[in-house]
């Protein structure tokens, strides 16, 4: 496969339906672009404990997982110290025993683990595994130069999503406080309070109740009758 310039990759990842796609998006072209690559995940540290954030077709599911377990790997290490890890052949690697043994069991012979500079994830890493020894030798090249360019992609998704996110907060909160203001003025008619014993009163119902103030309001909202009537058609 001829590899794409980073500008035909950013938009072919620009595309792609949301974070996890295009993660899983990565993985896949990092396979099909690493001269001996079988399988790639990605790895990330988050909330203090690493996670696989995406895994190319084909990847046991333990390989990654294992490491984490164990807090021992080329993903491990990678992601921890920022520095590359090759494991030629498994097979006489010493470094990583409990996972050594785990990996050959799965088939895998050779693992090329590169740290993955992220904005906002301390540590990372892109991970490939070849299923012969040494048989990723003649893709490291093309493996650094692959993240580099899919760092750069990553980023930008990340921007993006947190962008959304954001926005998407925004709104959760303008439309929440609007039903939260409609369920006090509701009980204030009703029960010939203030707006500060209509709002103690609805916490009081949400906790006794243990549901959001805001899926409270709305379920009192919902209930109201409409233009004045008394709710029947």
């Amino acid at each position: 496969m001829t590899s794409q310039t980073p500008d035909t990759l950013d938009r072919a990842l620009a595309r792609s339906q949301g974070l996890d796609t295009l993660l899983r998006d990565v993985t896949d072209r990092a396979v099909a672009e690493v001269a001996g690559a079988a399988a790639c995940s990605i790895t990330v540290r988050r909330s203090d404990r690493l996670m696989t954030l995406a895994g190319s077709t084909g990847l046991p599911s333990g390989l990654d997982l294992r490491q984490y377990e164990n807090g021992s790997g080329p993903c491990v290490d990678a992601a921890d110290t920022q520095t590359p890890q090759y494991a030629a052949d498994l097979a006489t690697e010493t470094r990583w025993p409990a996972y050594t043994e785990y990996a050959l069991g799965a088939g895998v012979r050779c693992v090329l683990a590169l740290p993955l500079p992220v904005d906002g994830e301390p540590d990372a890493a892109l991970n490939l595994y070849g299923l012969e020894p040494d048989s990723l030798a003649d893709g490291r090249d093309a493996a650094r130069a692959f993240v580099e360019r899919t760092a750069a992609a990553v980023n930008e998704a990340l921007r993006i999503e947190r962008e959304q996110a954001s926005a998407a907060d925004v709104r959760t909160a303008l439309l929440s406080r609007s039903v939260i203001d409609q369920a006090v003025g509701m009980v204030m008619a009703g029960e010939r309070v203030d707006a500060h014993q209509a709002m103690e009163r609805l916490r009081r119902a949400s906790q006794n109740r243990n549901v959001k103030l805001r899926d409270l309001c709305a379920e009192l909202v919902a209930r109201a009758p409409r233009d004045g009537s008394d709710g029947r058609q």
